[in-house]
């Protein structure tokens, strides 16, 4: 892409590009690696110090990737591609960065943040607890592996207890929603209301606490719908010749088919998870389901008018 329409970076570099580093990589004769590119802004994500050798060379294209995430999640990705390679980044550019990441994934653990940052975990939580009150706070963070923990575990104990109470037939999927709790833990709580005990176990029981604010149910579509209209729709595709003709779109019609379960058949399914892997298996879920939304949402942009 031409190097006329980037725009400079924002980069956790506070001291911008090295001219010695720049100056060695115009030297070599290999072809430059690709440069990341946040294309709804056109700010270099990765590899200015590539860009400025490129020009310096005289040339007038360079080879981009593109990302189209937010512009926050555009600088969590240069924060993690500069730490990775290249020209390593100064103790003060990482934490200025943690600092930063702080503010815009708050709900991110410090050991998410640390680990895309380069700093220890021990110093993301000294940044946060000098963070100013514009930072949120919440009971629940996401950790590297995409799951969430609660910060207080006791909050979500008690929530769960609450939903218990209200409705004590409740199946441990929309406890553990509304409650904002793993699986594990709901079934803990549930089994623990049951016979008459404390929602927390001993060692999370301390001063007596005001009760916590009703949770709003978690609103879930409705799966009948969906699967009903889901079914006629993949039959379709399944007659269209540009599908069944090609590996790729054989590929996708296995991959919507799989999806396109009844009601009662998604039943069966979890009913007989065991229930040692259900939440890994609950996490694995997830994280196909978002999976499947990028894929939607990179064909809904291939499809935009231009």
């Amino acid at each position: 892409m031409p190097i006329a329409s980037l725009r400079a970076a924002d980069s956790p570099r506070r001291g911008g590009e090295d001219a010695e580093h720049v100056r060695l990589l115009a030297e070599q004769d290999a072809p430059l690696p690709p440069i990341v590119v946040h294309r709804p802004t056109m700010r270099v994500i990765d590899g200015m110090h590539r860009l400025r050798a490129a020009a310096l060379r005289g040339e007038r294209e360079i080879e981009a990737v593109f990302f189209d995430g937010p512009r926050d999640d555009a600088f969590v990705l240069s924060v993690g591609l500069n730490s990775a390679h290249g020209l390593p980044l100064t103790q003060a550019d990482r934490n200025a960065a943690a600092e930063r990441i702080i503010t815009t994934h708050w709900h991110w653990s410090d050991r998410a943040i640390a680990s895309v940052a380069g700093v220890s975990a021990k110093t993301v939580g000294a940044l946060r607890r000098r963070s100013t009150g514009e930072v949120p706070h919440s009971n629940a963070r996401v950790g590297r592996d995409g799951r969430v923990r609660a910060v207080d575990p006791a909050v979500g104990r008690r929530r769960a207890g609450a939903v218990l109470a209200e409705r004590p037939g409740a199946s441990l999927r929309e406890i553990a929603a509304r409650a904002g709790i793993s699986l594990s833990t709901a079934k803990d709580v549930r089994e623990r209301v049951r016979s008459g005990q404390d929602p927390l176990p001993p060692r999370q029981r301390g001063a007596p606490r005001a009760a916590p604010a009703p949770t709003p149910p978690c609103r879930r579509p409705d799966r009948d719908e969906i699967d009903a209209e889901l079914r006629p729709i993949v039959q379709t595709l399944k007659r269209d010749p540009a599908l069944r003709q090609s590996e790729m779109g054989r590929r996708v019609l296995t991959l919507l088919d799989v999806h396109a379960l009844e009601s009662a058949e998604w039943d069966k399914l979890a009913a007989n998870v065991p229930t040692h892997c259900a939440t890994t298996v609950a996490d694995a879920a997830r994280k196909c389901a978002a999976s499947l939304q990028n894929f939607a949402s990179e064909l809904e942009r291939r499809d935009a008018p231009r």
